[in-house]
């Protein structure tokens, strides 16, 4: 019996699928005895550390947790997990950590995005039963904006590097933690976890690992999901988001099994972008939950979820906030949350006077579950202009002369499905989001979907270079050659691609190979 430290933030269901994936069953701590007598316990730390203090302490588990460590018994932390366990963090200096270990959580201070989002590599620094079967070469699953900084560095199990070397997972006799998701890496997160559960792999010769380790290139499989004219849940593919063809919405697939195909394919991220938004639904019955949940049970990689992210009142009359959405997002699998056309609306507010609420989606998400959790998804357009001066938005000069000429554009950001334009342009767009709390970028473009014709590599660099933390690039792909030029190109972390891959005009794994001795990716 694995017990599972549940305090009630963020996405555990994957956690607890990958554990019974493995054959173990899992206890959820209902109360504070649940944890003084767990045999083996799981902590999954999710979210902002502060917010995951004040909860550990709300609910009385701060204690009896400190004690459970403190007696050696197998604890297996994961991400706020691992930060938990120290004296405190940059991001909440006025609440302490348990203090298990001497050091501090800190941000990183690296010319680099920050959130470190994507698969890196680990040096080991101490033999371990934890790496064996593995190779040494495998990436797992990063998704943090602060580190552990033990004062003690014979702790450190493994290090990674972003900018400098970080300790990315400690090793104190039976207390294990790791900064990465192993139920987020894939098979090789998969086989170090049932490592820590069965404790039986012993290694006889310890894996040793040096030089730095890479960031990856990541290539993320994109589902647009509604439901057709026939009630269906399908995924489907637009042409400049018009996703009909001869009156009736393009079916390309099921999610959760197209989800599937593309785990197994090697795809590093999942996203679904809910179309329709499902507003009239009550929160509990909304079809997007159910997909999230069956698709976790196989798929070992990162999920992130779109549309209907807003207030909203239900068909019964019931009133929902953002947060409250985004919450049951989290519960039922999702990684993170991307919000579009509402996010727009919300910077426009912000702009106009200048004020952080501190009430909007974004920030409320962000100050609950990490900025790390918050996607935001911007759907421009091209407009051109005469000159740079000719309207009071961020423009550019193009190679891409306009119909008359024109050397310069801007980027209306658009709402509805990119059928209303506002006067709001997406670097100004974007620049706003990483203020308010956001924590990645993913940049559309309406001029470049469905047209096979590549990434606007103009747009990606002038977000790009408006920001600071990750930016997804999106639309246009048409082949592997697209993605190396897009990364090679441009600083993007990420490129997404959906109609190539729903049709197999190319598959994950062929971009994948053609990348392989090209771009750092994670094989």
């Amino acid at each position: 019996m694995i017990t599972l430290l549940d305090y009630g933030a963020g996405n555990v269901r994957s956690v607890i699928n990958a554990i019974e994936s493995l054959g173990e069953t899992v206890k959820a701590v209902q109360n504070a005895d649940d944890i003084r007598h767990a045999d083996k316990l799981v902590f999954p730390g999710v979210g902002a550390f502060g917010s995951m203090m004040q909860i550990l302490h709300q609910k009385n588990y701060a204690k009896p947790l400190l004690e459970y460590l403190q007696s050696n018994r197998p604890f297996f932390g994961i991400c706020l997990g691992l930060q938990a366990l120290f004296e405190g963090s940059e991001e909440a200096p006025d609440l302490a950590g348990l203090g298990f270990l001497q050091g501090t959580v800190k941000r990183f201070s690296v010319d680099l995005a920050v959130p470190h989002i994507g698969w890196n590599g680990l040096n080991i620094q101490q033999a371990s039963p934890l790496f064996g079967g593995l190779q040494g070469n495998e990436k797992f699953y990063f998704v943090h904006s602060y580190h552990v900084v033990p004062k003690d560095d014979t702790v450190a199990l493994t290090k990674t590097d972003y900018g400098y070397s970080f300790v990315s997972s400690i090793q104190k006799g039976n207390i294990v933690a790791t900064q990465f998701h192993p139920e987020k890496s894939g098979q090789a997160g998969l086989r170090l976890l049932g490592n820590y559960l069965s404790r039986q792999r012993k290694e006889e010769k310890p894996l040793q690992i040096t030089g730095k380790t890479k960031l990856s290139k990541r290539i993320i499989a994109c589902l647009d999901v509604r439901t057709n004219d026939h009630g269906d849940l399908v995924v489907t593919k637009g042409d400049q988001y018009d996703v009909r063809e001869e009156g009736d919405v393009r079916n390309l697939g099921k999610p959760v099994e197209l989800a599937q195909r593309y785990y197994g394919e090697g795809a590093d991220e999942i996203t679904f972008l809910n179309i329709t938004g499902f507003r009239d639904f009550p929160l509990e019955d909304m079809p997007m939950l159910e997909v999230l949940k069956q698709t976790s049970k196989n798929v070992f990689v990162p999920l992130t979820i779109g549309g209907g992210i807003r207030n909203f009142t239900d068909q019964n009359g019931k009133s929902y906030s953002a947060l409250e959405v985004a919450a049951e997002y989290f519960r039922s699998g999702a990684d993170k949350v991307s919000i579009g056309s509402d996010a727009v609306l919300i910077v426009e507010e912000y702009l106009k006077n200048n004020i952080k609420t501190g009430k909007s989606a974004i920030e409320e998400i962000a100050r609950v579950y990490g900025n790390q959790a918050v996607v935001i998804s911007i759907d421009p357009r091209r407009v051109y202009v005469a000159s740079p001066d000719a309207v009071p938005h961020q423009v550019i000069q193009t190679s891409i002369p306009g119909p008359n000429g024109e050397q310069y554009c801007w980027y209306q950001c658009t709402i509805k499905g990119g059928r209303e334009g506002r006067e709001l342009d997406a670097i100004t767009f974007a620049h706003a989001c990483e203020e308010l709390g956001a924590g990645e970028i993913l940049l559309n473009c309406i001029d470049r979907d469905g047209t096979n014709a590549g990434f606007d590599l103009e747009l990606i660099n002038a977000v790009k270079g408006a920001v600071s933390i990750p930016v997804i690039a999106s639309s246009g792909a048409g082949c592997a050659e697209h993605f190396q030029e897009v990364f090679v190109k441009s600083e993007a972390e990420s490129a997404l691609a959906a109609g190539i891959f729903h049709r197999q005009e190319t598959t994950v794994g062929d971009v994948k190979n053609y990348l392989a001795d090209k771009v750092e990716i994670r094989s």
